[in-house]
């Protein structure tokens, strides 16, 4: 994995995105127990183009051109099945914004903070989100303030409370 992480830096460093941050469940373990996944989910935010069309094909080539293999919706990158996500409205744009800095042996990297993935589970709502919830409820260090403060501006809070009347 640790490959992969240096093939996005480089993605960011050759201006081809402008950021990236790891998502879902490769995001939660470092916060909480890991999980099984088959994927590293990296979500990233793109210099918005003149024509407001962004397009995943310079990433897609640059990525190849390093030994990259497409698998379905993922690309095969040193051994990682890898999904690059688009951040696709203002939570998870913020979420890229404001992910922090963690090292993967002795690769930075940047990961989505723990309320951010809280934040985005609620949002997407399958069942596997919910137990990613709970998971990092129950093991992360949370700052219920800011997760609060988040959920409010994104209108999330009923989803919150419906959470948390089926997982007291």
């Amino acid at each position: 994995m640790e490959q992969t992480l240096k093939f996005l830096n480089e993605l960011t460093a050759n201006g081809l995105v402008e950021q990236y941050a790891i998502g879902g469940a490769m995001a939660a373990f470092f916060y909480s127990e890991a999980v099984v996944t088959e994927d590293l989910d990296a979500f990233i935010l793109f210099d918005q183009p003149a024509s407001g069309l962004v397009t995943l094909s310079p990433v897609y080539e640059f990525l190849k051109s390093r030994g990259a293999t497409e698998r379905r919706e993922h690309l095969l990158v040193a051994g990682t099945l890898l999904q690059l996500i688009p951040a696709y409205d203002p939570l998870t744009e913020e979420a890229v914004r404001q992910a922090v800095d963690r090292l993967v042996g002795e690769t930075g990297t940047r990961v989505l903070t723990a309320e951010h993935l809280i934040a985005i589970a609620l949002k997407t709502g399958r069942a596997k989100d919910h137990a990613r919830v709970a998971t990092l409820l129950e093991e992360a260090a949370i700052d219920t303030a800011r997760l609060t403060d988040i959920l409010e501006r994104h209108q999330l809070l009923e989803r919150w409370d419906r959470f948390r009347a089926l997982h007291p």
